[in-house]
């Protein structure tokens, strides 16, 4: 079966995201804003949002265990956007020239609901986008399985009809057991010769 459509996740993919970027305002030492990141904000926490917490459901047991970095944990929402860095320009033009060759294209991200609309408001490539699946919306979060057979459900693919673009290692690893065609993400310029490769551009 022939790849025909791909998958963008968003973050890292089409977006630029750390919260280091943020929190290197707040801490003047690289190693105290990490402490804070592994040890108060973690990734781990912040996954909560992802499935679907609030904010403001999330940070409150923070608050209690960190009443010292209360700023800093309110800054995960207040100042969120500070996060980004901006979109990626060989994503973008990747997008825009798969628009141009008529190849679907669909967003498939672990994303807060609070968070997705401004966040896909960052760049114009985000239109060229026919749908998403959204983990805080939709209940399910990759790697879960269920998470891609109800992106091929909701936009109509075969998994082996699917190119499927995530910066993250263990997605990946889990879309290929899927049936997908993965591609993961570390270098934007590889990605038009993964393309050309599967004959998308």
């Amino acid at each position: 079966m022939a790849v025909r459509a791909v998958l963008w996740d968003i973050g890292n993919v089409i977006v630029r995201w750390d919260p280091r970027t943020l929190y290197a305002k707040f801490f003047k030492e690289p190693a105290a804003a990490d402490r804070f990141l592994s040890h108060v904000c973690t990734m781990d926490w912040h996954a909560a949002h992802d499935r679907g917490v609030t904010f403001a459901d999330n940070r409150a047991p923070l608050l209690k265990r960190f009443p010292d970095h209360a700023e800093a944990i309110h800054a995960w929402e207040t100042r969120w956007w500070e996060m980004f860095s901006g979109p990626i320009a060989e994503t973008e033009a990747a997008i825009e020239a798969l628009h141009a060759a008529g190849v679907p294209q669909y967003g498939v991200t672990n994303m807060s609901h609070e968070t997705f609309p401004g966040t896909i408001a960052m760049s114009p490539a985000f239109a060229r986008l026919k749908d998403y699946v959204v983990s805080a919306h939709d209940g399910v979060m990759k790697p879960d399985p269920a998470f891609f057979a109800l992106a091929c459900e909701r936009f109509g693919l075969e998994p082996g009809e699917v190119f499927f673009v995530d910066d993250s290692e263990k997605n990946i690893v889990a879309a290929r057991t899927f049936g997908f065609d993965a591609h993961h993400f570390t270098d934007p310029a590889a990605l038009r010769p993964a393309l050309e490769a599967r004959h998308l551009l």
